[in-house]
């Protein structure tokens, strides 16, 4: 067999293979073979040794011959990647058969593209931003806590009034400046929080001091540069009925409840150093990504990476259907997504995908390169501290025993944790 090898642009290797028509004679008894015993003629039961010449009356010699080139042209493919130590990234394509006898064959391989980084790389320094965690913060976060887990009890005396952070169930309608109904202000046992300022500015205030049963006139103006174009800059009146008044009973941080949020036990003051940590851990996390996007953005100014459609179109396909994913999550299908955006897929990934997936990997193989030419490593104390750091976030011994064994070195979780560390660690040596 005779290799020749051409690079092509976008990381495609053309192999030329040739095969001598004595070895392509011996597919062609492989194929003989695999038909006496794959086929079924009367006369003949199927694993029968069926005579050659009826094998080759029953197919035909053009059929015979096409099977014999395919399977030449798989194996010898398979032997060329092997002898030229290829790695294909994607589907390989055969381009052209230029002959049967000798049989010679061109075939386009797409492989992992070469990344070149200039040594410009090594004067990247960016600057290091702190990060902090403020009480606001931590308070901003407690009342959200207490938002979601707040309850709502009917107020049994009926002349007790409507009051700031009441729930209030209401009946209403809208009218425009001539009286007219406006349709899409119609509500009917609409409950809403006062002050909760859902609705438009205004409304919630003048509810303030009702009782239930009370029938009420509202004069709403509505903002200039309110959202619905229908509505902003005009007078509009609203009737309304108060049907239900609720008052909001606030959940108590026991050290109880907080068990239940957490699974710690812990007081008011530790539960806030608790939620400082956890913001603190979500802008750390946050800042890590958009260092690593910050640094690919610069390494890219210096690196050359003639990225294939193959490898393109698998990350465009991958983000495409995180899309469709996150978007089912709301109830909404793919195809009606698409349909209002009025574009077809293909005109989707065009458009919002394609720069994004090829940011992404070469990001990706930028960072691999990197890690090859600097040798980054991070040491087993490294690795242990951040186990144990990880292990510090729970109480519960089953919790704690199976994360023990998840974490044991030669283990996937453990190799996983490993990678992070080292690109972690690659992408802080260019900040300061």
């Amino acid at each position: 067999m005779k290799i020749d090898k051409k690079v092509l642009p976008k990381s495609i290797i053309e192999l030329t293979i040739e095969e001598t028509v004595e070895n392509v004679a011996k597919y062609r008894n492989k194929t003989i073979s695999y038909l006496k015993k794959n086929t079924e003629i009367n006369g003949f039961r199927k694993g029968a040794n069926i005579p050659e010449n009826i094998i080759i009356k029953h197919y035909g010699e053009d059929h015979i011959g096409a099977m014999t080139i395919e399977s030449a042209i798989d194996n010898l493919y398979k032997e060329a990647l092997k002898k030229e130590n290829i790695i294909p990234v994607s589907q390989s394509e055969i381009s052209e058969i230029v002959s049967q006898s000798p049989l010679i064959f061109k075939i386009k391989v797409e492989v992992f593209p070469e990344v070149i980084i200039d040594k410009k790389y090594r004067s990247i320094k960016l600057k290091k931003d702190k990060i902090s965690v403020s009480e606001e913060e931590v308070e901003n976060a407690l009342s959200e806590i207490e938002k979601k887990f707040t309850t709502y009890e009917e107020k049994s005396d009926e002349k007790t009034k409507v009051e700031m952070l009441d729930r209030v169930t209401i009946d209403t309608q809208g009218y425009d400046e001539k009286g007219k109904e406006l349709e899409t202000t119609k509500m009917i046992d609409y409950p809403i929080i006062i002050g909760s300022n859902i609705l438009v500015p205004g409304f919630e205030e003048q509810l303030i001091g009702a009782i239930k049963s009370d029938k009420l006139e509202l004069d709403i103006p509505f903002p200039k540069d309110y959202h619905n174009k229908d509505f902003a800059g005009k007078k509009t009146k609203f009737n309304v009925t108060i049907k239900k008044i609720e008052k909001h009973i606030k959940p108590e941080f026991t050290p109880e409840f907080i068990e239940k949020l957490r699974g710690k036990k812990l007081d008011l003051e530790g539960f806030k150093d608790l939620i400082k940590k956890e913001i603190l851990e979500t802008k750390e996390s946050n800042k890590r990504i958009e260092e690593e996007q910050q640094l690919i953005d610069e390494l890219l100014k210096v690196s050359k990476i003639d990225l294939g459609d193959g490898m393109l179109k698998k990350q465009m396909e991958i983000i495409f259907n995180q899309v469709k994913q996150n978007i089912s999550r709301d109830g909404v299908k793919m195809s009606d997504y698409l349909e209002s955006l009025k574009m077809s897929e293909e005109e989707y990934k065009e458009k919002n995908i394609k720069a994004t997936a090829e940011k992404r990997l070469k990001g990706e193989l930028i960072l691999n390169k990197l890690h090859e030419i600097e040798k980054t490593e991070v040491k087993d104390e490294e690795l242990d501290i951040e186990i144990k750091n990880i292990m510090s976030k729970f109480e519960s011994e089953k919790v704690l025993e199976k994360l023990k064994k998840l974490y044991i070195p030669g283990t996937k979780q453990f190799e996983e944790l490993r990678q992070r560390m080292i690109y972690r660690k690659l992408i802080d040596s260019f900040f300061e």
